[in-house]
């Protein structure tokens, strides 16, 4: 089991103290190594090493000092390896100080703050990938040569063709950031074209430093692999005996990857998005497996340098996650239908009655069957339907959709069909189970936008009555996001709130599923994006997002090695 994490411990800010010190001993031996020595100091030096020891030990710290400094960002990052390498760095500075100077002052300052990194070394758990001869490691090296060689080859040729002494020694030069024995100003009139080569090489240098730093010290690899039978036959079956919250079922979506608590009895469906591991909805399993398994993902979060986030939570759980430090914050509200009250009768709901009514006398009809019994046909209808409903749109849905109606678990499924006189498909409505409470939840609600308004609201009100005629008593409709802010307000602000969700609802339609939701008189029930840190919001927030599809994601065309998922 997983050490307990250091985010929440006495030495959780270590890592900000920690980048703050490399950098400034990485700048302080910096300016060291660029000023001259004390001359007394040196004087007494000299009666123990020679002159050229003394440069040799002023021209390493000014290379380890920038590579210090280099460092600082990945401390912060809690990255095991930079740990490693900033104490060996700074031993070695405090060395160089000694042996270039006699510096007491910038060696006490620099081997003191490697003896506070040395104690502090259970703040640094993120593990890296290994460094094999395959990886870029030994590519970045070989691309920066080829640049210092056309850049070398460059001078060579603007020169008049000097000597190839002159040119390493020029090119050795510019590397230090030293005045060499070329002159590119000279011939700057007559070949402005070879002006650039300084600058380049410098480039070249700082690029080649960035990119190393980034594969050494780049954290390990979460799994990007989807799992295997295996997993889902465990995750299918825990979701048929825990699988009791409204969002369980959505677990089972082919796009999710899994994370079993170390005893097999609990797991999380997440994804990974924008560096936060996104929990979809609650875990499933029993309850008293919870906390185990959730401080088992944050450790395995905190060893990829990943945040943990969560789409969805319930209200039940919620004291659970700010008990591990996370934070939670109102995101919507689920709309439930109780079946055994809901019906058509009374004025408040004489919309939907009117609609209902109204295609009912234009001939369409409901029926409610499972996936399964679905003949080939028919699903070429569903599917031209759930097509047609997309309107050319992405498919969206992460904790609270399928990824497809006829899928593996098409069996435990149920679909309402809604025909027109004619007995075509106009209206497909999706149900998958909630097992150990007599409910099922809504996946996919389309119609073909040819169909008469109303449609929609007929469908749902159909479902009510047949899937009450079935013995069910809940209806989980729809989440609506921000809906407390439009049906409760309780404070000016969340009035304020929503009226600025009413004027972004042309773009993401939120007090339009609202609306149509409180149609039905449902039953509200809050669900709440978890995040980590007091500035983690905005990440999970885009994580969520870019996750429900609600905005597009930018992607980069490179391929990942595929691990496998535990």
């Amino acid at each position: 089991m997983p050490q307990p994490s250091t985010r929440s411990s006495p030495v959780s800010c270590l890592p900000a103290v920690a980048a703050l010190a490399a950098a400034v001993v990485g700048l302080v031996n910096i300016a060291s190594a660029l000023t001259p020595n004390i001359r007394w100091r040196g004087h007494l030096l000299l009666g123990i090493e020679p002159v050229q020891a003394m440069r040799l030990f002023h021209a390493l710290a000014l290379p380890a000092g920038a590579a210090l400094f280099l460092v600082a960002p990945y401390l912060l990052k809690r990255r095991r390896r930079a740990w490693q390498a900033a104490i060996v760095l700074m031993l070695a500075l405090g060395t160089f100080d000694l042996l270039k100077g006699l510096d007491f002052e910038e060696t006490a300052i620099t081997w003191g703050a490697a003896a506070v990194l040395l104690a502090g070394g259970q703040a640094f758990r993120v593990r890296h990938d290994p460094i094999t001869p395959r990886s870029a490691v030994w590519r970045v090296p070989l691309l920066g040569i080829a640049g210092l060689a056309a850049a070398a080859l460059a001078t060579w040729a603007s020169q008049g063709r000097p000597s190839v002494g002159s040119v390493l020694r020029e090119t050795g030069d510019l590397l230090a950031w030293q005045p060499g024995p070329l002159h590119f100003e000279r011939h700057a009139m007559l070949h402005q074209h070879f002006a650039w080569i300084p600058l380049a090489v410098h480039l070249v240098e700082i690029g080649t430093l960035l990119a190393i730093a980034y594969v050494i010290f780049r954290p390990l690899a979460p799994a990007r692999a989807l799992p295997g039978p295996a997993s889902r036959r465990l995750a299918a079956e825990l979701v048929r005996a825990h699988g009791r919250d409204t969002l369980s079922f959505f677990k089972l979506r082919a796009d999710k990857q899994y994370f079993f608590s170390e005893d097999r009895r609990a797991f999380v469906g997440y994804r990974i998005e924008n560096g936060v591991l996104l929990l979809s909805g609650d875990p499933v399993g029993p309850e008293d497996a919870f906390r185990p398994l959730l401080g088992e993902l944050r450790g395995f979060a905190e060893t990829c340098g990943l945040k943990l986030g969560g789409v969805g939570a319930s209200e039940r759980l919620r004291p659970l996650y700010e008990e591990l430090g996370l934070r939670t914050v109102y995101l919507g509200d689920e709309a439930i239908i109780e079946l055994d009250r809901f019906s058509l009768e009374g004025r408040p709901i004489r919309k939907i009655r009117q609609s209902v009514t109204r295609l009912r006398k234009a001939g369409y009809t409901a029926e409610l069957v499972p996936v399964a019994s679905l003949d080939e046909p028919t699903i070429a209808q569903v599917e031209e339907v759930l097509e047609l409903g997309r309107q050319g749109a992405p498919e969206r849905g992460f904790s609270m959709a399928m990824d497809s109606v006829c899928g593996r678990h098409a069996d435990e499924t149920l679909v309402l069909l809604g025909r027109d006189e004619q007995g075509r498909i106009r209206g497909v409505l999706h149900f998958v189970p909630c097992y150990g409470r007599q409910a099922v939840s809504l996946s996919f609600m389309r119609r073909d936008p040819a169909t008469p308004n109303g449609l929609t609201e007929f469908l749902v009100a159909s479902a009510a009555e047949l899937l009450r005629d079935h013995g069910l008593e809940e209806l989980s409709l729809n989440f609506a996001t921000f809906a407390k802010w439009m049906h409760s307000p309780a404070r000016w602000y969340e009035r304020l709130l929503g009226k600025l969700v009413a004027v972004a609802n042309p773009f993401f339609q939120i007090e339009s599923l609202y609306r149509f939701n409180a149609k039905f008189f449902p039953r509200w029930e809050p669900r709440y994006l978890v995040y980590e840190g007091a500035l983690g919001l905005p990440r999970a927030g885009l994580a969520a997002m870019w996750a429900e599809g609600q905005l597009p994601k930018p992607r980069l065309r490179f391929a990942a090695p595929a691990t496998a998922a535990r």
